[in-house]
Formats: C-alpha cells, sequence, structure tokens
C-alpha cells in the first residue's frame, strides 16, 4: 500500500507541475514527472484532428477527403511548429540547467517572436491559394466546391499553431510539462464542444458542414494560447517573462533559429514525404484516401502519447548537458527509450487484434474501413522500432545537434519511403504498398538513430 500511495503521489505531483530541479533527482523520477503531463499533452494534441474527423465522418466521404487533403499539408506547418519548439525547448532547458534563469526567459521571447514572423509568413499564401492547393493534393471537383473554405481557414490560422506549439516548448524546455498540458486540455474542451454546435448546427447558430470544423478547432486552439500568455506573464513561474526581457537579442535569437532549422527541416523532410505518400493514395480514389486518413488519425492518436515520452527526454537531455551530466543525460534517453518500446508494443498489439473495431467507430462503409483496417495493421507492426527512433531522433535535438536526424531523415523518407511506397503500390495496385513502405522506412531511422547516439558525438553540442 505505501508503495501505492507513492506512485499515485507522483502521478499527482506530475498533474500538478512546479519549479523542481530535474538534473538532482532520481532519473526514473524525473522521468515520469515528465512523461506524464507531456504524454496527457501530446494526447489532447492529437484529439484534435481525432474529434475533427469523427464528426467530420458524419457528413461524408468527400468532407473527409478535404480533412485528409488538407492535413496533408498541415503537416508541413506542423513540422515548423514542431522543429521550432524542439528549438526554444533545447536553449530553455540548457539554460535552466545551467541556473541562468533571466537567459531562459529572454530565449523564451526570442522564441516567440520567431513563431509570430513565420506564422505571418505563411498564412498570406495560404488564405490566398489555398483552393489551389486542394487541387494539386488530388482534390476532386466536389472535395473543391466543399473544401476550399475549411482549407483556407486551416492554414491561415497557422499562426496561433505556431504559438501554441512554441510557448508549450518554452514550458516544457523549463520542466513545467503540467502547465503546456492543462493549456491543451483547454484548447481541447473548447473545440470538443464547439464541433459538433458549428458543423451540424443548433437553434440560431447555422450548419457550416466541414467549414465548421476549421471554426471549431481555430477558437480552441487560441483559447489555450491566450492561457498560455496568462502563466508568461503572471510572474510565478520558472519562465517569468517581464518587461526588461521583451527585446530583440540578435545573438540569442540567430542560436534558436540555428536550432530550430535543423529540427524543423528534419520535420519538414519527413512531412513532405507523407504528402507525397497522400497523393500516390489520392490514384486510388476517394474511398482509399478517407480510410488512410481514418487509420492516420488513429496512428497519430497512438504515437503523440509517446511523442510524449519523447518530448521529456528532450528536456532532461538538454537540462542534464547544461548541468555538465552528460552521463546522466544519455542515461535518461536510453530509459524513455525503453518505456516507449512498452507502450508502442502494446499498441501494436492492441491494433493487430482490434482494427476492424478501430474502424468501425469512424465509418460505415466497408471498402473505406477495409483500408483503414490494412493500414493499421501494416504500419503498427514497426511501432517498436519507433518508439526508440522518436526518442533518440528528440535526444538529438534536446542537445542542439539538430542536423543528425536531418541526414537520416532525408536517406530513409526521401531515398528510401517514397520511391518504395510509389513502386509497391503499383506492384500491389493498391495502397497497402504505401503502408509497408511507412513501416520499413521508419524502422531503418530508428535503427541509424541508435547507431549514431551511441557514438555520442552530440555531447558536444553547443546551445
Amino acid at each position: 500500500m505505501p508503495a501505492r500511495q507513492g506512485v499515485w503521489g507522483t502521478v499527482l505531483e506530475s498533474l500538478r507541475g512546479g519549479d523542481r530541479d530535474f538534473t538532482a533527482m532520481d532519473l526514473r523520477r524525473a522521468i515520469i514527472l515528465l512523461s506524464i503531463p507531456m504524454v496527457l499533452e501530446m494526447a489532447m494534441e492529437s484529439l484534435f484532428a481525432l474529434v475533427d474527423v469523427f464528426f467530420v465522418g458524419r457528413i461524408g466521404v468527400d468532407a473527409v477527403a478535404t480533412v485528409g487533403l488538407t492535413e496533408g499539408v498541415m503537416t508541413l506547418i506542423y513540422s515548423i511548429a514542431w522543429g521550432l519548439g524542439a528549438g526554444i525547448t533545447a536553449v530553455v532547458a540548457r539554460r535552466i540547467g545551467e541556473k541562468d534563469r533571466d537567459g531562459a526567459d529572454i530565449s523564451a521571447v526570442q522564441g516567440i517572436l520567431i513563431a509570430l514572423v513565420a506564422g505571418l509568413c505563411i498564412a498570406v499564401p495560404g488564405i490566398l491559394f489555398a483552393p489551389r492547393i486542394l487541387a494539386l493534393m488530388g482534390a476532386s471537383p466536389r472535395v473543391l466546391a466543399s473544401g476550399a473554405s475549411f482549407t483556407r481557414i486551416m492554414l491561415g490560422s497557422n499562426v496561433v499553431i505556431l504559438l501554441l506549439f512554441s510557448i508549450n516548448a518554452i514550458f516544457r524546455g523549463a520542466g513545467n510539462a503540467a502547465l503546456a498540458m492543462r493549456s491543451l486540455w483547454l484548447a481541447n474542451i473548447i473545440n470538443i464542444v464547439l464541433d459538433p454546435l458549428l458543423i451540424f448546427g443548433w437553434g440560431p447558430v447555422p450548419a457550416m458542414g466541414v467549414t465548421g470544423a476549421a471554426v471549431a478547432t481555430t477558437i480552441g486552439r487560441s483559447c489555450g494560447v491566450l492561457y498560455q500568455c496568462y502563466h508568461l506573464f503572471d510572474g510565478r513561474g520558472r519562465v517569468m517573462i517581464a518587461r526588461r526581457h521583451l527585446q530583440v537579442a540578435w545573438p540569442i535569437l540567430k542560436n534558436i533559429v540555428r536550432v530550430s532549422a535543423g529540427a524543423s527541416a528534419q520535420f519538414l523532410i519527413a512531412s513532405a514525404s507523407w504528402v507525397f505518400l497522400v497523393r500516390i493514395v489520392a490514384s486510388f480514389g476517394s474511398d482509399a484516401v478517407a480510410g488512410y486518413t481514418f487509420a492516420v488519425r488513429v496512428v497519430i492518436f497512438a504515437m503523440l502519447p509517446a511523442w510524449g515520452i519523447a518530448n521529456a527526454a528532450s528536456t532532461l537531455v538538454g537540462q542534464n548537458l547544461g548541468a555538465a551530466e552528460p552521463e546522466r543525460a544519455a542515461a535518461s534517453a536510453w530509459l524513455c527509450g525503453h518505456w516507449n518500446a512498452a507502450y508502442m508494443g502494446t499498441m501494436a498489439v492492441i491494433f493487430l487484434i482490434g482494427a476492424p473495431w478501430v474502424m468501425q467507430v469512424f465509418t460505415t462503409n466497408a471498402d473505406v474501413a477495409l483500408i483503414g483496417v490494412h493500414a493499421l495493421r501494416i504500419v503498427c507492426l514497426g511501432y517498436c522500432f519507433y518508439a526508440y527512433g522518436m526518442v533518440l531522433a528528440q535526444a538529438f535535438n534536446g542537445a542542439g545537434d539538430s542536423l543528425t536526424p536531418v541526414w537520416l531523415n532525408i536517406v530513409c523518407f526521401w531515398m528510401v519511403e517514397i520511391p518504395s511506397a510509389w513502386w509497391l503500390a503499383h506492384a500491389l495496385n493498391g495502397p497497402e504498398g504505401v503502408f509497408i513502405a511507412i513501416a520499413f522506412s521508419e524502422s531503418l531511422l530508428a535503427l541509424l538513430c541508435a547507431i549514431f547516439f551511441q557514438r555520442g558525438k552530440w555531447k558536444l553540442a553547443q546551445v
């Protein structure tokens, strides 16, 4: 009983958050305190797409195809957001590990400035050229007619997305993962309430169809950003932005850009490959795109909590390197990898057995469901490999060595995944070839990450 109380006490402590020194406490306890809120944070992020596609699936296949094709483009924006977040986490965590609080505060401001500028640069062309972008993704005339507004709103709201990711990266780098988690809880609760209201209408609220999903998501995320800003400026957190920190510190800004550029490149390379993959799937028709879209949402829902554990590794690696503890940094990454593999292995078993029941939640179309089942069962075969790959890639980023994963991503995704997906899809005359290529290339990436991580050059990176 005391042991159980100790476990639950740790869980509750992780959810409360607070100011802790993760470089001095027991490593397992540090991972638990960081991982639980980060896992819940990533689960909340995945809920945006999952909830949207759940309600949109009640409209029809064309609406689901709109969401799927738009998300194929949005992955590029998420890549920039993830990369920028990785750079901000690395720099803030290193300053926290060095006990340089002012340096962490100023670094946080620079990260927010980068998010604002990058967001505006992407939003304008996204709003202007949304229909053309959707057409390039292979949308049918019916999808273009009904989905252009959804795409325009989603692409135009990327400023909010970048801010949400960047400010949460500040909280994670500082070690207050619970605050990042709560901001996404708030955003998701609002999205869940607004989605059916705006999609189907109610009383004086008109039915907006698939466009309502985009409006609900944007409002939810915007409320999350307001919540984040309140806590950044309230003066009670480990990162406390005051008026003196509101400046452009070019050396720090350039440092964040340098680290973030490599991290963003990693995700852009991976996400660009997903754009090509969805384009290949689109050649087999709307049913294939819909089944693929449902499956990808479920895969993301399973993997984003695993990214929470990977983000814990990033924070611990950065803070321990700042505290001059490189061996502890390495040990934290491997331990996160072991725990992640246990989780992802469990999810693989669930999907292998329960894929048909999972697809029944999203669609009653037998052809769409069959494609989704095949996707889930094939992709999950590499889950245990993915677990280590995502943790070690984030460990590289947390150390400030964001270039090593860039080259590994180029090899695995552009030189292996895309060509093999195209060849296998045509050889098998179906989208199953794409699913096989995904499982193989992700597993290869994990193996290469492990080899390069063991060499240890990342311990010498400077941020």
